[in-house]
């Protein structure tokens, strides 16, 4: 099994992540640190929310279907 990896730096303010927790938006979309477009579930996110919203840098990874299979919160 072929699985990429992608560097996704995210600022989404509390209010916006309601506008996606209400599923007005199913899907985040994102760049990652070399530029690429890339896409997935809002759902992803929910152990991420804080009170100010989801910051920080996070390690996304799919397999060769780009399938989800883990973001993470990267450490550092």
């Amino acid at each position: 099994m072929r699985i990429s990896e992608f560097i996704v730096p995210l600022s989404i303010s509390a209010e916006a992540y309601q506008s996606l927790y209400r599923g007005d938006a199913r899907q985040v979309f994102a760049h990652d640190t070399e530029g690429r477009k890339i896409q997935f579930p809002a759902s992803s996110l929910r152990s991420f929310v804080t009170h100010e919203g989801i910051e920080g840098i996070f390690v996304i990874r799919v397999d060769e279907n780009n399938r989800l299979i883990e973001i993470r919160r990267q450490r550092g």
